[in-house]
């Protein structure tokens, strides 16, 4: 068997690599990614020297690059992770995230439906729903729940999702499509709410909170969305979207003050800005589905998750210390360039 992996050199596509080679010892893993700010082949580094891994440095909507892909190897599933995924970046440069979201999502299903797969998976987010009220925990989001989104970056992620619905449809492209809630663990990006809020709390920095920090985020482990997808691609039903939640629900003011506890850090150092434009309230997923057709729950609660999560961090602090000063960015070219 042989997987493509687009994006694996950000978080949950590197964390799925890590997943896929330890439990799948006899897979072939192919990664592809365009090395953009949020790629790091530093996480990658672990799997670099084994002979079942392969790294390809393309961009998803460079049709000649992925078609030539395509032809030199013979793919079994398609996992498309690849993405424009910071939603505040999206506000700013919204063109961005249309090409790689939407149009590179359309290149990689021309692939598959030119030179054939037995699985193509998206890897879409709960963002695409929207939002939910504060004031009306009873509600969740489900597979069936209308598409809504809030911002570009959301946007793009409905349009990849429809455009996939479509190639299934109209030219029976064999997909899969998974909506995931906020993840959290290893290998994360830096700029995101739980990374961020550790690598300043540990180095004395502000840690600024939209608004009042009253925005609920439904947090999910990382290992446990890979092994939700692992199930989906081989087990799941063609053409369905499976929804993957965490049923851990916390404040983003909650999240913040969890850290600085286990850290040791001060509460002055909370720091309330201006909200994002068009923030949403609530996310929350009702994973009912994919636990009824594939047996899978999430195993790590959140208490147990963001301890794992901390001290990752504060183990592996030349990872995070060198994105912060711009030093990953040369990683590719200095480790890898002449291989």
């Amino acid at each position: 068997m042989k997987i493509l992996v687009t994006g694996g050199a950000g978080f949950i596509g590197g964390n799925f690599i890590h997943y896929m080679m330890k439990e799948h010892k006899n897979y072939e893993i192919l990664c592809v990614d365009a090395l953009t700010y949020a790629g790091n082949m530093e996480t990658l580094a672990p799997v670099m020297e084994n002979p079942k891994f392969k790294f390809i440095k393309a961009d998803i909507a460079d049709r000649p690059a992925i078609y030539q892909i395509f032809e030199e190897e013979s793919l079994d599933i398609v996992v498309n992770f690849a993405a424009e995924s910071h939603v505040d970046r999206s506000i700013e440069e919204p063109e961005i995230f249309l090409r790689t979201n939407v149009m590179g999502t359309q290149v990689m299903l021309d692939a598959c439906r030119k030179y054939g797969i037995h699985r193509y998976h998206q890897v879409s987010t709960d963002e695409v729903y929207g939002d939910l009220p504060l004031d009306r925990p009873e509600l969740f989001f489900i597979e069936e729940t209308p598409i809504h989104t809030s911002s570009p970056y959301s946007a793009s992620k409905a349009s990849a999702d429809l455009l996939v619905q479509a190639y299934h449809r109209t030219f029976k492209v064999p997909v899969t499509i998974s909506r995931c809630s906020n993840n959290y663990g290893p290998y994360h990006f830096p700029e995101k709410l739980i990374p961020l809020m550790i690598a300043n709390a540990l180095n004395g920095k502000p840690l600024p909170v939209y608004g009042k920090g009253e925005n609920v985020r439904d947090w999910l482990y990382v290992e446990d969305h890979c092994r939700a997808i692992d199930m989906i691609i081989h087990k799941g039903t063609i053409g369905e979207v499976y929804n993957i939640g965490g049923h851990n629900e916390r404040t983003n003011l909650e999240v913040v003050k969890t850290i600085i506890r286990a850290l040791g850090a001060s509460e002055e150092l909370i720091t309330y800005v201006t909200d994002r434009a068009g923030h949403d309230l609530r996310y929350a997923i009702n994973p009912t589905k994919i636990h009824r057709e594939l047996g899978w729950l999430p195993t790590t609660t959140f208490d147990e998750g963001i301890k794992k999560t901390i001290k990752w961090y504060l183990d592996h602090k030349k990872w995070w210390e060198n994105i912060i000063s711009g030093e990953y960015q040369e990683y590719y070219d200095k480790m890898y360039g002449n291989k």
